[in-house]
């Protein structure tokens, strides 16, 4: 792995909780582009005892973005943002209350849920690129492997529970093998850069930048994240104290409005939305441009072909042992936004 990507896995860091949290909303005097979106403190004074604490997973820069956008600035509450390593401790921190909201790949809801953790999919984040990868399994630079059937006695690194673990687990069974013909090396993205960066391991499973950086920096793509091996969406999951709550959970959907818009400004002004990766990330912006096709997206409600895939990730998961127990996805999603809901007007 090269160094600069080695900085972005290690810019992760730990799960990073209240004590780092960059508050942001309410008392912003910063330039607004999206000053309108959104429900204004006058019509809700209710909601100006919260802080909501949404949780990063890293990438997307959208913490940069709520600042550059402004999207929470003429919010009537408070919003903080917790960075996580990946998905795992962010769904676990949602279940326990320390997070409201955050977003995921396709895995850490399926883990979650088969450990009972208490959260909702309350909607998904849709890459507008369903072509392009988000996550990939990678060789290092003059690999001998060229194909998914030489990684069978290999060191595989994945970050166990995320959505590599899921791109990993369909790919060596799109070619008839399982976990036990695989040496499954579970570490999580700053372990695994320097595990790929010593040879210590023959492949690594893992998301963009870090898969993007690391491909331009010789790095060969072995598979890439694409169905019907892998889905190109995320997952917003959200604590099940703050869903029960009627006002909290109108004020929450407020919050994914604004998330929504946000990113669909970043599509709209790709050079500040590669400034915002670049500022978040501790990359390069010639980097940042590099990945900005992959952070693309969308937010939708959660959609029947959204369940279903979730549910067939799920099944996958119990037939291989990877988790203990069925996984009713139904049963673990609860839409916050309407039905036709589009970033693209105001709210």
């Amino acid at each position: 792995m090269p160094a600069r990507t080695s900085r972005v896995t290690g810019a992760l860091g730990a799960v990073a909780l209240l004590s780092t949290l960059a508050a942001c909303g309410g008392s912003s005097s910063a330039a607004t582009p999206l000053s309108h979106t959104g429900s204004s403190a006058a019509a809700h004074p209710e909601w100006s005892k919260y802080t909501f604490t949404i949780g990063d997973n890293g990438g997307d820069g959208g913490q940069a973005l709520s600042k550059i956008t402004g999207a929470f600035a003429n919010a009537p509450y408070k919003v903080k943002f917790a960075r996580f390593t990946f998905g795992p401790p962010l769904v676990q921190a949602a279940a326990s209350g320390d997070i409201d909201l955050g977003s995921v790949g396709d895995v850490p809801p399926i883990t979650g849920a088969a450990k009972e953790y208490g959260f909702k999919i309350v909607a998904v984040e849709r890459s507008l690129r369903p072509t392009r990868p988000i996550e990939n399994i990678i060789v290092p630079k003059g690999s001998p492997i060229r194909t998914l059937a030489d990684l069978k006695g290999k060191k595989l690194a994945v970050p166990q529970g995320s959505s590599a673990h899921g791109l990993a687990l369909n790919a060596l069974s799109s070619v008839g093998l399982t976990p036990k013909d695989v040496h499954l090396v579970f570490l999580d993205p700053a372990a695994g850069a320097t595990a790929f960066a010593g040879g210590k391991v023959d492949a690594w499973a893992i998301w963009n930048p870090q898969s993007a950086l690391a491909v331009q920096q010789g790095a060969r793509i072995l598979v890439k994240g694409l169905p019907p091996i892998d889905q190109t969406s995320s997952y917003y999951v959200a604590s099940d104290t703050s869903l029960k709550d009627p006002v909290k959970r109108a004020a929450l959907t407020d919050v994914l409005k604004r998330l929504a818009a946000q990113f669909h400004w970043a599509v709209q002004h790709p050079a500040q939305y590669a400034q915002a990766i670049s500022q978040e990330e501790g990359i390069p912006l010639s980097d940042a441009k590099t990945v900005l096709p992959t952070m693309e997206s969308r937010v939708t409600p959660v959609g029947k072909a959204d369940i279903a895939a979730e549910q067939q990730l799920g099944n996958a998961f119990l037939t291989a042992h990877q988790i203990s127990r069925k996984v009713d996805v139904p049963a673990i999603t609860d839409n916050l936004l309407p039905a036709g809901f589009d970033s693209s007007k105001p709210n």
